[in-house]
């Protein structure tokens, strides 16, 4: 399992933090710009995990020895189901340096994208 997976599963905000590099880029699924850095990055998975309801993930897929890893995730926000994936990419000290979020539908999209900015705002 991979360690931010374990991590999110913990409801350990901060382990997972820690698994960012420093220079870690955010691409996220409702905004065009892209998060550069930690601290950049660190309230919006704060946000998302007050925002996301039954988050689960259901699969993880790499392969042995390889940088690159898909955590395919399930969640609910009110009445929206959605699936998504965390495409991550470690750097060589096995910190996360790519960061990019999917998700579907389009109308879970929508209520991610509407109830992370109502969370940021506050």
């Amino acid at each position: 399992m991979h360690p931010f997976r374990a991590a999110i599963e913990a409801q350990d905000i901060d382990a997972a933090l820690a698994l960012l590099a420093q220079d870690v880029v955010f691409r996220s699924p409702v905004v065009f710009k892209s998060y550069h850095g930690r601290e950049a990055v660190a309230p919006l998975l704060l946000a998302v995990s007050r925002v996301f309801e039954d988050f689960r993930y259901e699969r993880e897929i790499s392969a042995p020895d390889t940088r690159d890893h898909a955590l395919v995730f399930s969640a609910r926000i009110g009445d929206r189901e959605l699936e998504g994936c965390d495409f991550l990419h470690t750097n060589e000290d096995g910190l996360i340096d790519d960061f990019c979020v999917m998700v579907r539908p389009l109308s879970g999209a929508l209520a991610l994208a509407e109830a992370m900015k109502a969370e940021l705002e506050d």
